[in-house]
């Protein structure tokens, strides 16, 4: 068993409660995704959101680059009965870049591309609004693909003095055309080739409130409304968008709070190892 197995287990025993049936599975840490139970055709409420519940009563619930250190989980059982659950949530240290002395040019877009940037956005933010109900992400997870990680979750530039947004995702190295695979099953939201920021992009849906989103591809394998299973070929690696090199970026998405991907596959280290 690996050691992320190991941390889930326990953390699944630490946080059950038994007096309102709830249990929780996952790192309470900022970016993770945390799966929860409860009886079946309760309510549950977490950062302002009505949680997705399946019939048997799971759920997940995830917590953002920021989420504060306790966050109350609110569950309402068929009854009626509504118990308050405070989670402590572990706070994170995120590596902050500053250069200082760039042209203004490499730091804001041009007013041409504003707009362009703002219906991308507009886009995206459409995607990500789809709701499944099916839980795919049962399927299990894996790495898009293996290689060296050249960029980590929540690390940040400050340009010129200039916060500039937060990085949401892993980044894997490897050469353009490499296959990307379904890290879990889910249905494709969308597909677009050539975004100013992102280039070829791909987003799937995994479920109650949870999409992976996949950034700078070359070339994209599937169209919106298809199904994929776990490992499926999906996508191929490329440069596309607004990057240096050639790179995977996977991102994910719980409603509007960013999820690490890391938190929910082995360390790249142990897969690496195990090739």
């Amino acid at each position: 068993m690996s050691r992320w197995l190991m941390t889930i287990l326990l953390i699944g025993v630490l946080t059950t409660h038994a007096a309102s049936a709830l249990v929780l599975e996952g790192q309470p840490t900022q970016g993770g995704l945390l799966a929860g139970q409860v009886e079946p055709d309760s309510q549950v409420e977490w950062l302002g959101h009505q949680v997705p519940v399946g019939p048997q009563g799971h759920f997940q619930v995830g917590l953002g680059r920021e989420a504060p250190a306790e966050v109350f989980l609110t569950v309402t059982s068929p009854e009626g009965d509504v118990t308050r659950h405070p989670i402590t949530v572990t706070q994170r240290r995120y590596n902050i870049q500053r250069i200082d002395g760039l042209p203004d040019r490499q730091v804001t877009p041009d007013e041409s591309l504003i707009r362009r940037i703002r219906d991308e956005a507009a886009r995206v933010r459409e995607a990500r609004a789809v709701r499944l109900e099916e839980s795919h992400f049962d399927s299990g997870w894996i790495w898009p693909l293996t290689g060296p990680i050249s960029g980590v979750y929540g690390s940040q530039r400050i340009l010129n003095g200039e916060p500039r947004q937060p990085h949401y995702g892993v980044d894997i190295v490897a050469p353009t055309g490499t296959l990307v695979q379904a890290p879990a099953s889910g249905v494709v939201t969308l597909t677009e080739r050539d975004l100013f920021f992102s280039g070829g992009t791909l987003i799937i849906d995994h479920g109650q409130g949870l999409s992976s989103s996949f950034l700078h591809l070359s070339e994209i394998l599937v169209e919106v409304g298809d199904q994929v299973q776990v490992g499926d070929d999906i996508a191929r690696v490329g440069a596309t968008g607004r990057v240096t090199g050639a790179h995977l970026d996977w991102r994910m998405n719980w409603f509007d709070q960013r999820i690490d991907p890391e938190t929910l596959v082995p360390p790249m280290e142990e897969v690496l190892s195990s090739e």
